[in-house]
């Protein structure tokens, strides 16, 4: 039995029809163009048939066909109504058809034309934002993010000399594809089968032990193209991802670190990135050999040019203040005239951050960069997740509450307490932007 449609359904369906004419699909002016040539060619056709009405020598049983097919026994009135509406009707279904006929290989299940293209024409209209960090902290964001805008840049440190990019930067001289490789994964607008693919890590190959297939990929093609940076642009093509990847500097940088150790009066030195959290000790400074390797130029672009520039979540001392090491960065994102906000961790971390409060980030990073960097410092106050250890929680102390950038919100994911929920962080972060830049970024 066929269940009669709705009025709500039908209510919906013209709903959805009206949306063509949205202001920025791009799509009005096509639909009047077709309409004007069909205007044309409709008056070319009526001029021809009234000259051949006229002819003399016309057939008779012909002329009496074209009368009555050209309605002439209904009042004008009438039959410009009939003609207009089925002219205008068969336009707008045929375009219709063949819209969805030209979109139907690239439209997800269950989506509509005119709501993927408001979609990207909003997302395409977004404010230019740049985020700085490493690991899975980066990642998160930027996946929360790309739904509210195409124009993201992602930079990211390359002192990572752990895991498969240490050994791939070891053997092959190239810059660690690590970071990079899972923020390309991130913004990939179809985040299913290839991503997946650039993500496996394989186990048990001899040779290939522990190495994801992403970076191997990115190492093959810098060796093809003869540049990292084309390498990581024709991966983010590959992926289809609507947003940059830059790594923070070209140069081969290796991070130092002081660390005090318990019960010892003299400071470690410890080289390397993988390094440092695996001492058991307290993180005193942090920087860079060498300390002076210059920004890459696009990095510097896109923070002059940016609405809104966010620090974090990541780790502290060996994803974040890596690039804001590189003096380059650091200048660029104060002389930036952005919204700046640092994103505190939801969880310490083991290594770095042990017993940290958020007031404790905010200070570890001031003193190796300076002070009154951030706007905006957003920390969580949701303590109720499934943390093992109760102290683990980076709290907003009181320490904290006295800073007055300090804006606090639920940011925890339910599954993974110790993470941020992508969607929830992204929504505060666009709340602030527009509150404190208004609607249009302005």
């Amino acid at each position: 039995m066929i269940r009669p449609q709705s009025n709500s359904s039908r209510f919906q369906g013209l709903r959805r029809f009206l949306r063509w004419f949205t202001p920025g699909l791009g799509v009005k002016r096509w639909l009047f163009l077709a309409l004007a040539g069909m205007t044309l060619l409709g008056v070319g056709l009526a001029m021809f048939l009234l000259d051949l009405y006229r002819t003399e020598s016309t057939n008779q049983t012909f002329l009496t066909l074209l009368s009555y097919a050209s309605l002439r026994f209904l009042p004008r009135w009438a039959r410009v109504v009939i003609f207009a509406g089925l002219g205008l009707s068969m336009v707008s279904f045929g375009l219709w058809e063949m819209n969805r006929a030209l979109m139907r290989p690239y439209m997800r299940p269950g989506s509509h034309v005119v709501d993927q293209l408001a979609d990207y024409s909003r997302r395409g209209r977004g404010p230019r934002i740049v985020a700085i960090g490493g690991g899975h902290g980066l990642s998160t964001l930027l996946r929360g993010l790309k739904n509210y805008t195409h124009n993201l840049t992602a930079v990211v440190t390359v002192a990572d000399d752990g895991g498969s990019s240490g050994r791939l930067r070891e053997s092959l001289g190239i810059l660690p594809p690590g970071d990079i490789r899972n923020c390309l994964a991130a913004l990939s607008n179809d985040e299913a089968l290839l991503t997946q693919l650039f993500q496996y890590r394989f186990s048990g190959e001899p040779g290939l032990n522990g190495h994801s297939f992403g970076n191997l990929f990115i190492s093959a093609l810098s060796d093809i193209t003869g540049s990292f940076e084309e390498a990581v642009a024709e991966s983010g093509r590959v992926l289809s991802v609507n947003g940059r990847v830059l790594p923070s500097t070209l140069h081969n940088v290796r991070l130092v670190a002081d660390v005090r150790l318990p019960h010892v009066l003299n400071e470690v030195r410890v080289q390397g990135e993988s390094r440092i959290p695996e001492i058991s000790g307290r993180v005193r400074r942090v920087w860079l050999e060498p300390n002076d390797a210059p920004a890459f130029p696009p990095v510097i672009r896109a923070m002059l040019n940016a609405d809104m520039i966010v620090i974090g979540p990541g780790s502290l001392f060996t994803s974040l203040l890596p690039n804001l090491l590189v003096h380059d960065v650091l200048a660029a994102v104060r002389n930036s005239r952005a919204l700046k906000l640092f994103v505190c961790n939801i969880a310490t971390q083991p290594g770095e951050t042990q017993a940290f409060s958020c007031y404790d980030h905010v200070r570890a990073l001031e003193e190796h960069v300076g002070e009154d960097l951030f706007d905006i410092v957003l920390c969580n106050d949701n303590y109720e997740g499934g943390l093992l250890d109760a102290s683990q929680w980076v709290l907003a102390d009181e320490k904290s509450r006295s800073d007055v950038r300090l804006y606090t919100a639920d940011l925890v994911d339910s599954e993974y307490p110790w993470r941020h929920d992508a969607l929830k962080l992204a929504r505060v972060l666009m709340d602030l932007f527009y509150e404190r830049t208004g609607p249009l970024g302005e």
